[in-house]
C-alpha cells in the first residue's frame, strides 16, 4: 500500500475520521437541508425510472428513504415522532405492496393516501419548528425549502390516490387515464408554485377540489411562512 502524505490526507474527505464526523455532525445540525437535497435529487432521478414494476418499486424504496429522513427531521421539531411513525410505517408497507401488485387496489390507494397524510404531518412539523421562536437559523432556512417540497409531494400522493379511486379524474395531453408519479408530481409542483405550467388538467370534482386547495396553500405558504422568515432575517441583521 503506497504511503500518503499528510497534506493528501487533509484533502481527502474520507481519509480523516474527524472530517467524516464533522460531516455527520453537520447533517445532524441541519436535517432539513439533508431532506431538501434528497428530494431535489429525487426530481432528477424519477425520469430514469420507467413505469415498470422495477421502476415503481424503486420509486417506493426512494420514498421510504425520504420518509426515514423526514422522521429524522421531525425528531428535531415540536411534533410527535410516534405519530409520524404510526402513519409512515403502514404507508411504506402499502406503497411497496401496491407497487408490486397493481391489482391490489386497496394497497395502491391506501399507500398513496397514507403517504400524503404523512408528508402533510411532516410539513406541519417543519412549520411548527420554524415558528417555535423568533430566531432564524440556517437549518430553518433549509426547512422552508424542505417544507415546500414535502407539501408538493403530499399533494402528488393524494392526486395518485384520487385517480386510482376515481379513474379519469385527471386528463393529460397524452390521453392516458392513469398518470405516472412523475406527471402527478409535475402537476403538484406547478400548482403549488402557482405557475400553472402543466399539460395535466383535473376534470372531476374531487380532483378539482384538491388542486384548488393546493393553489390556495401555495399562496398562503408564501404569505405566512416565507414572509415571516424574511422579516425575522431582516430584523436579525439590523
Amino acid at each position: 500500500m503506497p504511503l500518503r502524505y499528510a497534506d493528501e490526507l487533509d484533502n481527502d474527505p474520507f481519509a480523516s475520521p474527524s472530517r467524516f464526523r464533522r460531516l455527520l455532525a453537520l447533517a445532524k445540525e441541519q436535517p432539513s437541508a439533508v431532506l431538501l437535497f434528497v428530494q431535489i435529487g429525487g426530481l432528477l432521478l424519477f425520469p430514469f425510472l420507467q413505469p415498470t414494476t422495477f421502476g415503481r418499486v424503486s420509486v417506493s424504496i426512494f420514498g421510504a428513504i425520504v420518509l426515514l429522513l423526514a422522521l429524522w427531521t421531525v425528531r428535531s421539531t415540536p411534533a410527535l415522532t410516534w405519530m409520524a411513525i404510526l402513519i409512515g410505517v403502514p404507508a411504506v408497507i402499502l406503497e411497496i405492496w401496491g407497487a408490486v401488485d397493481r391489482d391490489m387496489t386497496f394497497a395502491v390507494i391506501g399507500g398513496h393516501f397514507l403517504l400524503g397524510i404523512f408528508y402533510f404531518y411532516t410539513a406541519y412539523a417543519l412549520v411548527a419548528y420554524m415558528f417555535e421562536d423568533h430566531w432564524v437559523t440556517k437549518d430553518e432556512v433549509f426547512a422552508a425549502g424542505a417544507t415546500f417540497t414535502v407539501i408538493a409531494w403530499g399533494f402528488a400522493y393524494l392526486y395518485m390516490a384520487t385517480q386510482n379511486f376515481w379513474p379519469g379524474s385527471f386528463v393529460s395531453s397524452s390521453g392516458d387515464e392513469i398518470l405516472t408519479w412523475q406527471e402527478m408530481l409535475f402537476v403538484s409542483v406547478s400548482n403549488f408554485t402557482s405557475v400553472g405550467l402543466s399539460d395535466v388538467v383535473p376534470v372531476k370534482p374531487h380532483a378539482q377540489s384538491l388542486v384548488m386547495l393546493e393553489q390556495i396553500g401555495g399562496v398562503l405558504y408564501i404569505a405566512m411562512v416565507i414572509s415571516r422568515l424574511v422579516a425575522l432575517t431582516v430584523l436579525k441583521n439590523r
